[in-house]
């Protein structure tokens, strides 16, 4: 199977995710569809920083001038953990907006963003 381009791979995730908001009035579906597309690239994203990371690791070195070098964290390690906070913060959003709609009734917080996050 070739790879597939970002924009396929945020398409599926965008796809997958708006089955789990199909019971949403149209009110909270059209809040809620910013926050869907922003998770969908997000986590796409979130995946490749995880092969960049992975390939290059969680350091690299630094020069800053003659006189000044170093390691520091890697780039893509900073940006993967920014991002995972953002991620992280629009889920919660998602899933309480699924809980107050009443349609996931007994449903906990948790329950409802292990269901965003899996790749099923």
């Amino acid at each position: 199977m070739a790879e597939q381009t970002k924009e396929a791979r945020i398409k599926r995730e965008l796809d997958r995710l708006k089955k789990q908001f199909v019971k949403l009035d149209a009110r909270q579906k059209a809040v809620a569809s910013s926050l869907i597309q922003n998770a969908a690239f997000m986590k796409v994203t979130l995946e490749d920083l995880q092969e960049i990371i992975n390939s290059e690791g969680l350091i690299e070195e630094y020069q800053n001038g003659s006189n000044q070098k170093g390691v520091k964290q890697s780039a893509a390690l900073q940006g993967y953990n920014a991002l995972v906070k953002n991620y992280t913060a629009v889920l919660k959003t998602l899933g309480n907006m699924i809980i107050q709609s009443g349609e996931e009734k007994g449903a906990t917080l948790g329950d409802l963003m292990a269901d965003l996050m899996s790749d099923e």
